[in-house]
């Protein structure tokens, strides 16, 4: 393994470790070797958000008795599991509830880190900081309940917001080619160069950060799903998203030892294997149709998170099914679309999003 150390406390953090949401895929004995083998392999900061509860007993078989020292966990504020599967609240009762059920679920009296849970809009983010969870996760920090404030965001201008507290030490927030490739380069233009500048206020504030969705749900390593054309390697993923500032370790999703494994591969790649120049050729993608999540669209005059809505759907249609609860979160809807045209016209990849809600609208039922 190799090792990177979080600036606000010098823990040594493993650059590969644990996503969990497909964990469920896996059972209970694959769940806890599958833990066992990361732990052995010197993995270290390991996710607790599953899809589902039937997921938890060899995720937390396997952190038992010395193993809990081994691991430094991500526990988070905001998720639920009232009907045996995933939610997500803002509710600060229900919040804090769930939150130390975890802890009780994985036998520990701790969270390595506590998170601000999977905060992507303004009114989100004033409802948490302002309704009791803030207030709560501070209260859990200071008796030593969580030992490291964190917070996670797909959004750059919340992500700034948690930064401007000077508060965190940690973040969890999606990197990877698709999200950074948008219309502020030959390849791409849009928000790459402000997502750049991110993950160097990132280092300079001393916020480490984990990487989710460093696949892009999977979409770039299928040509067919990958809005380049090409398909790119788990290994220069990987390696793509430890090289941004900031970025200590990245957290791939694994469904089963043959998912670990593949991530694991990165620590024996070659340089010539880890290398990802090969971005530099891909053509624009604006001939394409297809969104990648840039935001020229916006403002749209219904209040519409067209990027996110987009992101969302092209997840969940992967089988990403925290991300299609995610985007029922949302405040606005793809079916509140009025097809205006707007951001059919200001869209620079040609992508035709006023049809996209439509068909957004209809996936969902929302």
């Amino acid at each position: 393994m190799e090792y990177r150390t979080l600036p606000h406390g010098g823990e040594k953090v493993g650059v590969i470790g644990l996503g969990m949401a497909g964990i469920h895929h896996a059972d209970t004995r694959e769940a806890e070797a599958m833990v066992r083998e990361a732990l052995d392999a010197g993995v270290n900061v390991l996710d607790f958000i599953p899809s589902e509860v039937s997921a938890f007993e060899g995720y937390v078989r396997a952190l038992s008795g010395a193993n809990r020292q081994r691991a430094m966990l991500q526990v988070h504020i905001g998720a639920e599991y009232t009907t045996g599967k995933y939610g997500w609240t803002t509710d600060a009762k229900l919040a804090a509830a769930e939150f130390e059920k975890r802890l009780a679920d994985l036998g520990t009296d701790y969270a390595d880190f506590g998170f601000i849970h999977c905060i992507d809009e303004d009114a989100d983010f004033d409802k948490v900081m302002n309704g009791g969870i803030w207030d709560y996760a501070q209260r859990r920090k200071q008796d030593g309940t969580i030992r490291h404030l964190a917070f996670s965001t797909h959004t750059v201008s919340i992500a700034r917001k948690f930064l401007s507290t000077g508060a965190f030490d940690w973040a969890m927030f999606s990197i990877n080619p698709m999200y950074d490739y948008t219309d502020e380069s030959a390849y791409g233009k849009g928000e790459a160069a402000d997502r750049a500048q991110l993950y160097r206020e990132f280092e300079a504030a001393g916020v480490g950060v984990s990487v989710m969705k460093a696949f892009a749900g999977g979409q770039l390593l299928d040509a067919k799903q990958s809005p380049f054309g090409r398909a790119l390697t788990r290994e220069q993923c990987i390696a793509y998203a430890l090289d941004k500032p900031g970025v200590l370790c990245v957290l791939p999703g694994v469904r089963g030892l043959d998912d670990l494994r593949g991530a694991l591969s990165y620590l024996d790649a070659a340089p010539e294997q880890r290398d990802y120049s090969v971005i530099g050729e891909f053509a624009p993608p604006s001939d394409k149709g297809s969104c990648v999540y840039c935001n020229h669209c916006q403002p749209c005059p219904v209040g519409i998170p067209i990027g996110l809505a987009n992101k969302y759907y092209d997840l969940a249609r992967l089988g990403d099914e925290l991300a299609a609860d995610h985007y029922r979160n949302l405040e606005h809807h793809a079916s509140e679309c009025v097809q205006c045209g707007h951001c059919d016209a200001r869209c620079p990849f040609n992508c035709a999003q006023s049809g996209r809600m439509v068909e957004i609208a209809g996936y969902f039922g929302v």
